[in-house]
């Protein structure tokens, strides 16, 4: 379906949102772009605060990062493909510098000024047209007046994030535990953690990185994990790696190996769920086990192609995606390429449904890329006839990953450099590497 001139709507002003608006602004068939952000800057998960909790607007505190925070994967390949990080010394960065590389994009590309800011997005809904086509009614209220008022679209862009409602596992006894317990989403500073024996559950980046930041202050620190293969780095003395947590018994806890100990403090890093509370059920979008559908592509509503929904695969070199993404769909869009009818798009969700778990990922990895990121940056590109992504990308990406695993300690102070397309150099430890 082509608007002559579409208006558009594009939910958050994070990354990904930042990234929609940047090529809507530039596109012909586009005659209106409103950003609509709950917060008071751009950004999202990438601004720090204090504040846990509630914001002052009684609304959930959407960043979940934590003051110590800094990059896990390198500068290099962290930049969008047409505007990369600025050349600095390291190529790890503290949140801070990434948060103001938004901030220089946005501007540079006359996205902050359009930025409606302190808009909380309350309703959206699809309403007919007496033409047969389709336009999305969206309510917002402005935080600052509380006035609410309703706007229409020809289109949609969700980039709300998926990092910020946590995810609580079920685990026998966990309701009951006597400690403390408390999830990543509300971390900031290791203090909390002072002369304490915590039990981390979760090894993903941030699990692995917040244990061995908190072995400074604490007494103990249990690391529970399902890694399939073993980190090979070098822990601190207090820090101890386990399997799996069975069930919890007052303050003690079992695990999967027979063995058992005592801590004061629960520490879930257990991940994030999908959440778009703002979309109405007529919407058709499901979030099930953290599998969003029906979506083709892991990007477009099928039952309503006029929404796409950037950013819902995960292990992937974000910022890059977020530009690939947005580029496929506005080509649809503009009338590019037409985007295959809702019946065949059906029929490749559930082909691929299918060959996922033939791979044996679960339901909840519905999104996860990881080795799969290659394929499906190229099926997007190609589908849209547009660029692909640069294979270097995913090459630094997979080696980074394997870096942090195994010398968490000392990871960041690797230094990459991008040769070409294909080729980079690392250097660690005062030597260089070339690698293709």
């Amino acid at each position: 379906m082509i608007f002559k001139m579409a208006r558009v709507c594009v939910i958050g002003a994070g990354a990904a949102g930042l990234c929609a608006a940047r090529h809507l602004l530039v596109e012909p068939c586009v005659s209106q772009v409103d950003i609509l952000e709950q917060a008071s800057q751009l950004g999202g998960t990438w601004v720090y605060t204090e504040k846990t909790g509630y914001d002052d607007f009684g609304l959930p505190i959407h960043t979940s990062m934590y003051k110590s925070l800094r990059t896990n994967l390198p500068k290099e390949i962290m930049g969008f493909p047409d505007f990369p990080v600025p050349d600095s010394e390291n190529s790890y960065l503290p949140a801070k510098d990434m948060l103001a590389f938004l901030q220089l994009y946005a501007d540079k590309h006359d996205v902050t000024s359009r930025i409606m800011f302190n808009r909380h997005v309350q309703l959206v809904i699809p309403k007919p047209t007496p033409d047969n086509k389709e336009i999305w009614q969206i309510s917002f209220k402005d935080l600052n007046t509380g006035v609410s008022e309703t706007r229409e679209y020809d289109y949609v862009f969700v980039c709300n994030g998926h990092y910020n409602t946590p995810f609580i596992l079920s685990i026998p006894g966990l309701k009951k535990f006597e400690g403390d317990i408390m999830h990543s989403h509300d971390y900031r500073v290791p203090d909390v953690f002072a002369g304490k024996r915590v039990l981390v559950i979760g090894a993903g980046p941030s699990g692995m990185d917040i244990a061995l930041e908190i072995t400074s202050v604490t007494e103990k620190v249990i690391l529970s994990h399902h890694l399939k293969e073993q980190p090979r780095t070098i822990f601190p003395d207090n820090l101890e790696l386990k399997p799996d947590v069975v069930r919890f018994d007052g303050r003690k806890v079992f695990f999967q190996d027979g063995s058992e100990d005592e801590v004061d403090v629960v520490f879930l890093c257990t991940g994030y769920l999908y959440n778009f509370p703002f979309l109405h059920e007529s919407c058709g979008i499901v979030v099930e086990d953290n599998c969003v559908e029906p979506l083709y592509k892991h990007l477009v509503n099928i039952y309503h192609p006029t929404m796409c929904m950037i950013g819902v695969p995960y292990y992937v070199c974000a910022f890059s995606m977020f530009d690939l993404q947005v580029r496929y769909y506005i080509r649809s869009m503009n009338g590019t390429f037409s985007l295959p009818t809702p019946e065949e798009m059906t029929a490749h969700w559930e082909e691929e449904k299918q060959d996922r778990a033939s791979r044996g990922y679960t339901k909840r990895q519905a999104h996860m890329m990881g080795p799969d990121q290659e394929k499906y940056y190229a099926s997007l590109s190609s589908e849209a006839k547009t660029k692909n992504l640069p294979s270097v990308i995913t090459k630094i990406r997979e080696e980074s990953s394997i870096r942090f695993l195994h010398n968490l300690k000392y990871y960041r102070q690797d230094i990459y450099k991008i040769i070409d397309d294909d080729t980079y150099e690392v250097i660690s430890n005062g030597k260089s590497e070339i690698l293709c």
